[in-house]
């Protein structure tokens, strides 16, 4: 059992309790994270004069020895280390001798744990970000390719209002958009440096704590050595973060999954983002977004495993913290995975144009317009809007679109109407009318696609 503690213990842990203490099965993840941390911890001891130059360079060669053979598979990260900590310096110091042995010098194992997590996190953030600026850009292309590709727009998932394709993928990217936002948010406000905090209240050495936090490039030091130990806020945010982004994956995928079945129509996906069935041989199934939609369960889950964690933790550290980390890292592998396979699905999925058209001229989603005709000749809107469903019934009784109406048969509902209704409740008129910005008038999405070119070029 290789640990960085025991003087004052007489006996031998309990296997079973050194197992269930051990954390090495999953903080190996910080390998890169914490070698890079104890060589900006050495470079600031010998700049403070605590360590010489040559134990400095001893130490660094060692640690980057450590590195290299872990990354070329020539040293395994086993369970016979307690964590990640005592696995690098006691490899340390079998290479260089008692000189390793100062590697901990003015350091514990609660604020070395807590820069490996916040390195390690703030890694991933950058990560997640690139995923989703891929993921904008395909929106944006969609976007781009489909101003006048006619649909039904939707509450209460009954058909309302036409609208395009252009538009609803439109409201997705402004969703992202803000998942992209707060993902910047966390890095801004995590991005300082707890190392030196100690166990909890510093420590007697003269440490330059701006040097560490400059080395990793963090905009400075924590200011609190409690706080700096069992803070896990910025876990707590990435988590919170990463369900709201699960969540409007999970929105997007429940509409494909409505728009690829046989009653809609409206999308095909790719062979290969689809399965078949073993059964049934006709079957195309959606599994990569009916996956997506189900585990943004399991990051929620991880969110709430870390807040129940946190929410009776004394201050300062506990050894609870150290479930912060495996849902953590589960969460963060699930959605890394989820955008860069979704990205990949949607970029692949043909649209059915005519049978989105189709639906939104059968769908009386031209009602609200053929009302706004009779306003724009006189009719008082609530006349105008009983006049509407007297018509939209007359279409139900004779399994009719309002476009299949005669002349006559308007008239008879309301002498107000004229030729020009036609015109006034076709889609293009219907959409291309709407134009103040945000709305799905061709003009307004040339608008939005202009300033959506300039924020992605700025990423």
């Amino acid at each position: 059992m290789a640990q960085l503690w025991g003087g004052r213990f007489t006996k031998e842990t309990d296997q079973l309790v050194y197992n269930f203490n051990a954390s090495i099965s999953f903080d190996q993840k910080f390998y890169k994270q914490d070698i890079r941390g104890s060589i900006a911890h050495v470079t600031m001891l010998a700049a403070s004069g605590i360590l010489t130059d040559a134990e400095r360079d001893q130490i660094i060669d060692g640690l980057n020895s450590i590195l290299a053979d872990v990354e070329n598979g020539t040293l395994e990260i086993s369970s016979k280390y307690e964590d990640i900590h005592s696995f690098v310096e006691a490899n340390l110091i079998d290479r260089i001798g008692d000189v390793g042995k100062k590697l901990h010098t003015g350091r514990s194992r609660n604020d070395q744990v807590a820069l490996d997590m916040r390195l390690y996190v703030r890694d991933e953030i950058l990560e997640v970000k690139k995923l989703l600026v891929s993921l904008m850009k395909e929106l944006h292309i969609l976007m781009k390719e489909n101003v006048d590709t006619y649909m039904p727009g939707f509450t209460h998932l009954q058909k309302a209002q036409p609208v395009t394709f252009a538009h609803h993928v439109g409201a997705y990217m402004e969703m992202f958009k803000r998942d992209y936002s707060r993902m910047n948010d966390i890095y801004t406000r995590m991005n300082y440096c707890p190392l030196g905090a100690g166990a909890l209240a510093g420590t007697t050495y003269p440490l330059d704590r701006n040097l560490t936090a400059s080395l990793l490039d963090f905009d400075g030091p924590t200011l609190n050595s409690m706080d700096s130990v069992s803070d896990r806020d910025y876990v707590i945010e990435m988590l919170s973060a990463f369900s709201t982004i699960m969540m409007h994956l999970s929105r997007f995928s429940e509409e494909i999954i409505i728009w690829n079945s046989n009653e809609y129509q409206f999308v095909e996906l790719d062979d290969a983002y689809s399965t078949g069935s073993s059964i049934m041989p006709q079957k195309k199934n959606p599994d990569i977004a009916e996956l997506v939609r189900g585990k943004t369960g399991r990051v929620y889950g991880a969110l709430m495993s870390i807040l129940t964690t946190m929410k009776g933790i004394p201050l300062a550290y506990n050894k609870d913290m150290q479930e912060d980390k495996e849902l953590t890292f589960d969460a963060i592998d699930t959605v890394k995975g989820c955008i860069a396979l979704f990205t990949g699905m949607i970029s692949t999925m043909k649209l059915n144009k005519p049978v989105m058209e189709k639906s939104a001229m059968n769908g009386f989603t031209n009602a609200t317009d053929a009302a706004d005709y009779l306003v724009n000749h006189g009719v008082p809107f609530r006349d105008a809007h009983g006049i509407v469903g007297q018509l939209v019934l007359y279409c139900i009784e004779h399994d009719k679109s309002l476009l299949d109406m005669s002349i006559d048969e308007y008239k008879a509902i309301s002498p107000v109407f004229e030729d020009d209704i036609y015109d006034a409740i076709s889609l293009k008129t219907c959409v291309s009318k709407r134009n103040t910005i945000g709305a799905p008038g061709e003009e307004a999405m040339k608008q939005v696609l202009a300033i959506n070119e300039e924020y992605l070029k700025n990423l």
